[in-house]
């Protein structure tokens, strides 16, 4: 059975491609979650404050890629302290989120959470939520790395 988990992380462009080079990750899509509008565009998001944040949909297999190493790679490629930025990206759409589908994989984010705060004295600021709304962006936006590769990326592509 796969299961799903969705990272907002920056520019989605470098976490899908990140997350798609993964043993275990089954499929990866950028969109936007978590918004208060339906099926917005790339201008919507970034000129008409939709409140969505560009956002990677990972499905993976359970058997082969745990959750906890997902959340271990995704802490490993964003800065968990910077608010509504990753690198150079900034604004709400840029923020970083765990979003969750499967109350059953609260506790473990949970946990994780706390045990990586601990490991710091700066807040970490990146949400975890229950997934509200997710929606595909435009096509040119999926798998735009391998499309582009010298495409911009705010990720060092070569930890993968």
């Amino acid at each position: 059975m796969h299961k799903n988990i969705y990272f907002a992380g920056g520019c989605f462009w470098g976490v899908q491609e990140y997350f798609s080079r993964i043993n275990g990750v089954i499929h990866t899509s950028s969109g936007y979650a978590n918004g208060h509008t339906e099926n917005p565009s790339y201008q919507d998001v970034c000129y008409k404050n939709t409140g969505h944040a560009e956002t990677v949909h990972i499905k993976y297999d359970p058997e082969i890629v745990s959750l906890t190493a997902l959340l271990e790679l995704y802490f490993s490629i964003v800065n968990p302290f910077s608010l509504n930025r990753q690198g150079p990206d900034r604004g709400i759409q840029y923020r970083s989120g765990v979003y969750y589908t499967d109350k059953d994989d609260l506790e473990i984010m949970e946990e994780f959470f706390i045990a990586e705060q601990k490991k710091h004295s700066q807040k970490i600021v990146v949400e975890l939520l229950p997934l509200e709304n997710y929606f595909l962006a435009e096509e040119y936006h999926q798998d735009y790395l391998k499309k582009n590769p010298n495409g911009y990326c705010h990720i060092d592509l070569n930890r993968s």
